[in-house]
């Protein structure tokens, strides 16, 4: 038999394709916060890790997986920014967080040259009679 039998090949892509698809989803920001519910849909994803600033339930910051001091927050922003292609920041807060607080954390992140901030809700939330 001269012809090359590739079913093996594509048993271990088709595994290797679900393995993937399982372990994505799992590679985000990982700081456990409770987010607020809301109607809105998804953003469109981008080609790169987004860039995002977590308020936990205690009020601490978080950028990506670290801790960072409120007086640090925009020096190390601008310092991870400068070297991505996107300028989008998710800023993710607790429910139990002021809103006081968030408005504070835009305005720094405003103050700081960061105009492009996404609020990072969960979906399912009340739609006050809109579609």
């Amino acid at each position: 038999m001269a012809d090359i039998n590739i079913t093996p090949f594509v048993d271990v892509m088709l595994v290797l394709l679900i393995i993937f698809m399982v372990a994505a989803p799992m590679l985000t920001v990982g700081v456990p916060v409770e987010l607020p519910n809301t109607a809105a849909s998804a953003m469109p994803t981008e080609q790169e890790e987004p860039l995002a600033i977590t308020v936990t339930a205690d009020g601490r910051l978080m950028l990506q997986n670290s801790e960072v001091a409120e007086g640090e927050l925009i020096p190390r922003l601008s310092a991870v920014a400068a070297e991505r292609t996107s300028k989008k920041i998710f800023l993710r807060a607790d429910g139990a967080v002021p809103y006081e607080r968030v408005a504070q954390i835009m305005g720094a992140l405003n103050a700081g040259g960061f105009n492009s901030i996404g609020l990072v809700t969960d979906t399912d939330g009340p739609t006050f009679g809109g579609n």
